[in-house]
């Protein structure tokens, strides 16, 4: 099984990841060991993934066993399941200014979790029932891998839809 673990940058992807006891592909790390990209945005400080290499990549070299795939682009492939990570955007902002990043790309981040852009996303991909929304606003990352495993082991039900924080849009 693989589950997609994804979410907007600042919502605790990577360190949900690092708490889980199954296989982990850290997508962003193979995106750029790889070369599976195409250009760089100098503006964001990030590179383009080559979303076609990183699909045929993970299809060749992915774990044949259970798995978690985790990136903010992770719900864009394959997975059986894709959990959305959430935070409110007010602390989703302090959470990548406290890390370094710049204002402008803070608000554009806590903008786009306020305005659901990730959980859009995985909702066309993956469909509804196939998704799950974790608000890790208050979690702790050992908290936030719990949920994950629980999605893993189908212990929750699907929920898109159920966080909303629409009322942060600036």
């Amino acid at each position: 099984m693989r589950v997609a673990l994804t979410g907007t940058p600042g919502t605790g992807k990577t360190s949900a990841a690092a708490e889980l006891d199954v296989p982990v592909v850290a997508l962003n790390d193979v995106v750029e060991r790889e070369g599976l990209w195409t250009e760089r945005d100098d503006e964001r400080g990030s590179l383009v993934a080559d979303l076609d290499a990183v699909e045929a990549w993970l299809a060749e070299e992915a774990p044949a066993a259970d798995h978690v795939v985790e990136s903010h682009l992770a719900h864009l492939f394959p997975a059986d399941r894709t959990v959305v990570l959430r935070c409110r955007p007010d602390r989703l902002r302090e959470r990548l200014t406290a890390r370094g990043a710049d204002e402008p790309a803070a608000a554009e981040n806590a903008e786009s979790e306020a305005l659901d852009v990730v959980l859009s996303e995985a909702v066309a991909e993956q469909g509804r029932g196939s998704v799950y929304e974790v608000d890790t606003t208050a979690l702790t990352p050992g908290e936030a891998a719990a949920a994950v495993a629980a999605v893993f082991a189908g212990e929750r039900a699907p929920s898109a839809g159920t966080v909303d924080f629409t009322g942060y849009v600036e």
